[in-house]
């Protein structure tokens, strides 16, 4: 048997740009992804502090040490420049796995700079 349970998470996140034109994702800095252990194109499920939104999307890869996090296409209408953002995604793991599994989780902080990890 499998179990979905958390495997990364960025938390705190604050959004820096939003491009409504874009064909849709969320853009976020390389540096970021690695620390937070994301792939590019992972699926990823986005909750916004400010007004509950809870949206799905994807992840593409923005530029590294820029601190960027960036809603694209629709994505960008369930949120604004400033807002902070929870950003997961999940993974099936063995139920003998389970036991033992840490999810990969960095907080941000000013500048979208990394503050606290855990499970890494």
């Amino acid at each position: 048997m499998q179990v979905f349970l958390l495997k990364s998470k960025i938390h705190r996140a604050t959004v820096t740009d939003g491009n409504v034109d874009y064909e849709g994702s969320l853009t976020i800095a390389a540096d970021l992804m690695k620390a937070a252990g994301l792939r590019p194109y992972e699926r990823i499920l986005c909750s916004n502090l400010a007004n509950g939104n809870r949206f799905e999307t994807y992840v593409i890869t923005g530029k590294r040490g820029s601190g960027e996090i960036v809603l694209n296409g629709a994505a960008a209408h369930l949120g604004k420049k400033g807002e902070r953002l929870t950003i997961m995604s999940f993974a099936a793991i063995s139920k003998k796995k389970a036991e033992k599994w840490k999810p990969q989780v960095i907080v941000l902080g000013p500048g979208n700079r990394i503050v606290a990890k855990r499970g890494i």
